[in-house]
């Protein structure tokens, strides 16, 4: 090799380790770009609303957490209350697609106050019957003034007329217990959230043939699509007595499916997975302003990671038939209420 061959490759090596410097720099600047897009679209996917402010000091106490004493900021370990809320929203094409019909606005039915345990391993999951008769409390609208106050009025008439605001001032006020969160999931979001899991595999004692929500099931074991988990947790006269009662059943049956489906699926193993979870979580979310961040989202998806579904207790409200309408139920006492109280 001549020294004018040696020379013209020294000079070579320094150029091409610049590419590859270069190379690797616009890999990680495009990286951290792709990454940064994704958390900005993920958080603004997520809607929101103002309890705190709307409700004012006009609810049940808040306990007061014991101070940690670790200097960093640690992971929330105190109880806390979550009322969700299953949106059958009649709006947008993917909604009505998926059932929810031609008209517009919105109905709550599916309610479940979510109590998880101080520590974070444990949890109870109260389904409210929306055929419940209640004192719908005057609850305030955001266009200003006030809805009426009303005796006697179905439980899921709270979010019609006042939407999550009242919701929320409803469950507190026929159960004295403060709504820590608020988290409302809407039609098309569900289905997306069980595809992108993979499904779900639920079993039923009894076959289901529903021409309400288009589902015929046999009894036994099957995997859901999307499609199919949620007309399954619409269910309701297809099965027993074609109460709301029943459909709960299904419902409480689905959350622990959820529940087993997320625990056994490593979604840290596969971004593209994980990306196509949080989208659907995120996307199909209203919040309450404490949770409409995905920094707040982790923070209490974090302080979960001990809670295993086998540790999650669902249960319905006590109810009974209401005297004055054979099709509606009111609270049985004293059962609600010592339900109530155990989870203050």
């Amino acid at each position: 090799m001549t020294g004018d061959d040696e020379d013209r490759r020294v000079g070579r090596r320094p150029r091409v380790l610049k590419a590859v410097g270069l190379t690797l720099a616009g890999t990680l600047v495009l990286g951290c770009a792709a990454a940064g897009w994704a958390y900005w679209h993920l958080n603004s996917n997520i809607k929101s609303v103002d309890i705190n402010s709307a409700l004012g000091d006009d609810r049940p106490a808040k306990p007061t957490p014991t101070p940690s004493a670790s200097q960093e900021a640690p992971l929330p370990t105190e109880a806390v209350n979550i009322l969700v809320l299953g949106s059958d929203s009649r709006s947008g094409k993917e909604n009505q697609a998926l059932g929810g019909g031609s008209s517009t606005g919105a109905r709550s039915d599916t309610a479940m106050v979510v109590h998880i345990d101080a520590g974070r391993t444990a949890a109870t999951v109260v389904s409210i019957p929306r055929d419940t008769l209640v004192t719908r409390p005057s609850c305030p609208l955001e266009s200003g003034g006030s809805t009426s106050m009303a005796y006697g009025a179905m439980f899921n008439s709270a979010y019609s007329v006042g939407g999550p605001v009242c919701a929320v001032k409803t469950v507190e006020s026929i159960t004295d217990v403060r709504m820590d969160h608020y988290i409302e999931i809407d039609f098309s979001g569900f289905a997306k959230l069980v595809d992108a899991l993979g499904g779900v595999t639920v079993t039923t004692d009894e076959d289901i043939d529903d021409d309400d929500s288009h589902l015929t099931l046999k009894a036994g074991t099957h995997h859901l699509n999307g499609k199919r988990a949620l007309a399954f947790a619409r269910t309701r006269h297809g099965i027993g007595d074609g109460s709301d009662l029943g459909r709960i059943g299904l419902q409480q049956k689905l959350v622990r499916a959820l529940l087993e489906q997320i625990s056994s699926t490593n979604l840290l193993t596969s971004p593209t997975k994980l990306y196509s979870v949080a989208d659907a979580i995120t996307g199909s979310l209203t919040t309450d302003t404490g949770l409409d961040s995905l920094t707040e989202l982790m923070s209490l998806g974090e302080s979960l990671k001990g809670l295993s579904s086998d540790e999650v207790k669902t249960v319905t409200m006590p109810v009974v038939t209401a005297p004055s309408n054979p099709n509606r139920v009111v609270a049985k006492e004293p059962a609600a209420s010592e339900l109530w109280e155990s989870l203050r």
